[in-house]
């Protein structure tokens, strides 16, 4: 097609401008309609490179063979980093599959039944859990899956429900960690910001800190998970999983078909097996995660001994990689020296692989169409057409967070739009009224796990549907109306907090909104 034709013209210097939006907010409509994630993925990648190309379908073509090649190859070689975050996500579904053929999970499930005897109490666990967990997004999304798994599966809690636990809780947590790879990084970002702007009113620790309490949606988000844990809140679809699940034990719709991480009709638990099948693998993942963690900080740091700097430059994924294969030689060990009979470790390996390359699939399309999203700068139109508006000062971090909730949502990814918009907020917070700078960094931060919650491809939300073995788009269906009701609650707050200033003010006021929703919601359910 030619440069000349009216159609190619429209959509040549497509880059920064509106018509970016359109493969973001395709992909998502698609989603909503076909519940049919790999489908919308593939759909949004086609006509985003589409878009991105002027309509000329061979370069769109050459795009998308490039952004794939380049998940896996970047011009240094290659990309370990993900290559290490699939291998994880693999030898995470070999010790899923030993420590259920060992008879681990069957044991765990046997016991904790007993120690766990109420739906609320198997809700509770994962609620704890992930706030226990708060190193490491990826870390937290897929351990907490693994160990509340089998409590809540033998209290017929949904694994939609299970997922919702863990995504509500483990980026919400991290964000407002300053010991976790997401502390590390903020605070990075936070130093340039203030050294940029002249401030020197306090350092980069010191700001991160004193904006915890200024993160409002990471509190309300965590909140409302208790309090749905505690009252069996099953609002929106939810409510259909959970009564399913109650009536039939039917924890996830077996029609949609294979879900992340699932084992229970491949293989066949050993008769034998004891607690310790899961408990050592998982203390294995466990601790030699964390102590990759570290050890790979200390040397990225330069020797430097300090804990914010360990994590500042720690390297998560080959530490998950090391972890993951730690706790594989582990729970293959277990699992070798067990009496006959039992599942040969040949077909444990097939099937521990073959029940995570959903998940891996879905992530290498959700970075595809992020890889385009970002080309065609969707982010920057959006923090463009912001900057470009005269706002009133009071309604900066409101608007902040409603603007890095939607880059979030179309993105896919809460680091990415950090990186686009903190700096962009501190910049507005310093020709304006310097006391909103964090406020308005805060705003940034929560919209961002906001906009992360409701997307189908957050790479957080994708890990945290295979931890918990849901359906992904059902997880992203179900977490909608909670994020939702935490973000309502949020914008209110910071709304209250761009007109007085008064930090606890604002935090007491979102949270006393969330426990009147939460309780308005337990007295409707009983009507």
């Amino acid at each position: 097609m030619g440069v000349n034709n009216p159609i190619n013209n429209i959509f040549l210097d497509v880059e920064g401008k509106a018509i970016s939006l359109l493969p973001a907010i395709l992909m998502l409509v698609l989603v909503l309609l076909t519940r049919k994630v790999l489908l919308s993925l593939g759909i949004g990648v086609l006509i985003g490179a589409i878009l991105l190309h002027g309509f000329n379908f061979i370069l769109a073509i050459n795009e998308i063979i490039t952004v794939f090649v380049h998940i896996f190859i970047s011009g240094d070689g290659l990309n370990l980093g993900n290559l290490y975050l699939f291998a994880f996500l693999l030898l995470l579904g070999i010790t899923t599959a030993f420590m259920t053929a060992s008879g681990g999970s069957r044991a765990f499930g046997e016991w904790a039944i007993n120690k766990v005897k109420t739906r609320r109490g198997a809700q509770l666990l994962p609620a704890f859990l992930g706030l226990i967990i708060f190193i490491d997004d990826y870390f937290n999304s897929l351990a907490v899956g693994q160990v509340a798994r089998p409590v809540t599966d033998r209290q017929q809690v949904s694994r939609a429900k299970l997922a919702y636990f863990i995504d509500s809780t483990s980026a919400p947590i991290t964000v407002i960690s300053p010991i976790s790879s997401w502390g590390a990084y903020i605070i990075g970002t936070i130093g340039g910001i203030l050294a940029t702007n002249n401030v020197v009113e306090f350092q980069p620790l010191e700001a991160f800190v004193k904006m915890i309490p200024l993160n409002l949606y990471a509190f309300a988000a965590i909140v409302l998970v208790f309090l749905v844990a505690i009252f069996d809140l099953n609002i929106g679809p939810m409510r259909k999983h959970e009564d399913k699940a109650k009536v039939t034990g039917e924890l996830f719709d077996k029609v949609k078909g294979n879900i992340p991480g699932d084992l229970k009709d491949a293989l066949h638990s050993h008769r034998k097996g004891k607690i310790y099948h899961l408990v050592i693998p998982i203390g294995t993942l466990i601790t030699g995660t964390v102590l990759a963690m570290i050890f790979t900080g200390l040397i990225n740091a330069g020797g430097q001994s300090n804990i914010l700097a360990i994590f500042e430059n720690t390297d998560v994924n080959l530490s998950l990689f090391l972890g993951g294969l730690s706790a594989v030689l582990v729970a293959f060990l277990l699992h070798g020296i067990q009496s006959q009979p039992k599942a040969p470790s040949v077909a444990i390996f097939s099937e521990g692989i073959k029940a995570m390359m959903p998940a891996i699939y879905i992530l290498i399309l959700a970075w595809m169409i992020g890889s385009i999203i970002e080309s065609l700068g969707t982010g920057l139109y959006l923090a463009d057409l912001f900057e470009r508006a005269d706002i009133d000062p009071a309604f900066i971090p409101c608007i902040l967070f409603l603007v890095a909730s939607f880059m979030a949502l179309s993105t896919g990814t809460s680091w990415g739009t950090f990186g686009i918009m903190l700096p962009i907020a501190g910049e507005i917070a310093a020709v304006t009224d310097i006391n909103l700078l964090l406020p308005a960094l805060a705003a940034v931060l929560a919209g961002s796990v906001f906009g992360d919650h409701c997307s189908p491809i957050s790479d957080t939300s994708i890990l945290s549907s295979t931890g918990a073995g849901a359906n992904h788009i059902d997880h992203v269906i179900t977490q909608l109306p909670y994020a939702l009701i935490s973000a309502f609650v949020s914008a209110i707050g910071y709304l209250l907090l761009g007109i007085t200033g008064m930090v606890v003010l604002s935090l007491f006021i979102t949270i006393a909104i969330v426990l009147m929703v939460g309780l308005t919601l337990k007295s409707i359910s009983k009507t």
